[in-house]
């Protein structure tokens, strides 16, 4: 507003009362932690398609499991990583295909190209996991990820340490803005029954069993499906939305499973969250699971907490403005319809439970829920409801006998 008006005249002034819209933020940028015998050693480095990475990281030569969990992240409709090079790998095993005398050696010197060395096998790969928190650029493994707001879902392909799981799921726990993919060990010991599981979290899923793919090096391999699965997530975020769960869903590049589930072993391991993947007679190979590590039954489904990590982030990072505000009741108006607009729209993709708005989600933020002492201590308190829609599991048809010449009145 101006000060004063010193002559007569027509004077125009720019005034903010409108809502501030809200973008939903990103669901499916992915953070990989992963060993390689290439490129720079913890520190975050964009991919955004697999040449990137190869130019980066190398192939599928110079890694054990990372290399193959990015190509199946971006074949299977991934779009963005961040990747996090721990160290070499204390042992590469990598067999290359037997080639004749003469054909790999360089050109000017006509000897054999070094190899890599290989870091020490005593080495605690846990710890170069999980890494330090030395400040601002000095960060080492998952710590790395810290710096990185843009990430929704973290993974370390191929690592089944309970340490390292352990550290993802509190990872996630402490931002509250991203979801962790976890591998199952790449082989068991007895029946399913025995499979362990990671602790129990609701901002994180487990995978099981390793998936077959194609090594050109060593034809078919078996290689953890945290890469792939990373892949659906964000194929199904683009296509559908992230309130549809990433099940049911081909995983492309898979070519077997190291144990092929039955729906015995897997009424077995469904109850306790671990979600299979499984060859479907005349579908291919699907994950069949959408369930979290979590046993409270309203966070059972991966959509459901991703999409309440959405709503949650984006409601957060879009309202900055209203901090410092004068807290009154124009301000309460305000924000009431800034986050109604919102999640009008989420619900008009589909993503909330209700025939209308009022029906899918609540907003209220007026006398009730700020008091004259929550006020006085310079807080605004909005409350928000919502009625997430929730995937078909058990799909159950009954069927009966009807008389012969009978129909069905209405």
């Amino acid at each position: 507003m101006a000060t004063s008006y010193l002559s007569p005249g027509v004077y125009v002034e720019e005034v903010d009362r409108g809502s501030k819209p809200i973008e939903a933020v990103g669901t499916n940028t992915v953070g990989f932690l992963g060993e390689s015998m290439m490129g720079p050693v913890n520190q975050a480095v964009l991919c955004t398609n697999w040449s990137q990475f190869v130019k980066t990281f190398g192939d599928f030569t110079q890694s054990t499991y990372m290399a193959h969990a990015i190509y199946g992240f971006f074949n299977n409709g991934g779009s963005r990583c961040f990747v996090v090079n721990v160290g070499a790998p204390a042992s590469l095993e990598v067999e290359a295909a037997a080639a004749p005398a003469g054909d790999k050696k360089d050109d000017k010197t006509g000897a054999a190209p070094a190899a890599p060395k290989p870091a020490p096998k005593n080495v605690d790969t846990a710890g170069l996991y999980i890494g330090k928190d030395n400040g601002p650029g000095a960060r080492t493994g998952l710590k790395c990820f810290e710096e990185i707001d843009e990430i929704a879902l973290v993974a370390a392909p191929g690592n089944t340490s309970p340490a390292v799981s352990d550290a993802l799921l509190s990872h996630c726990e402490n931002r509250k803005d991203r979801f962790a993919i976890l591998d199952s060990p790449e082989t068991i010991q007895g029946g399913v029954d025995k499979l362990a599981r990671p602790r129990d979290s609701k901002y994180g899923a487990y995978y099981f069993p390793w998936i077959q793919v194609y090594d050109p090096e060593r034809g078919n391999v078996f290689m953890p499906p945290s890469g792939h699965v990373a892949g659906v997530y964000s194929r199904v975020d683009n296509e559908r939305g992230v309130h549809k769960a990433p099940a049911n869903e081909i995983v492309r590049g898979a070519l077997g499973l190291k144990y092929n589930i039955s729906k015995g072993e897997q009424d077995i391991l469904n109850p306790k969250g671990i979600n299979c993947i499984r060859t479907m007679q005349g579908g291919g190979i699907r994950i069949w699971g959408a369930r979290t590590l979590s046993s409270d039954t309203s966070w059972r489904y991966i959509n459901v907490r991703r999409l309440f990590i959405m709503v949650e982030t984006s409601i957060e990072r879009a309202t900055q403005w209203v901090v410092f505000e004068p807290n009154d009741h124009r301000l309460w108006k305000r924000v009431s319809r800034t986050i109604s607009s919102f999640l009008t729209l989420v619900w008009r993709q589909g993503a909330l439970f209700g025939e209308t708005p009022e029906k899918a989600f609540y907003v209220k933020c007026d006398e009730e829920t700020n008091p004259p002492e929550t006020i006085d201590v310079g807080q605004l308190i909005v409350e928000i409801g919502l009625a997430p829609v929730k995937p078909a599991e058990f799909v159950i048809f009954r069927i009966g006998q009807m008389p012969i010449g009978g129909g069905v009145e209405e």
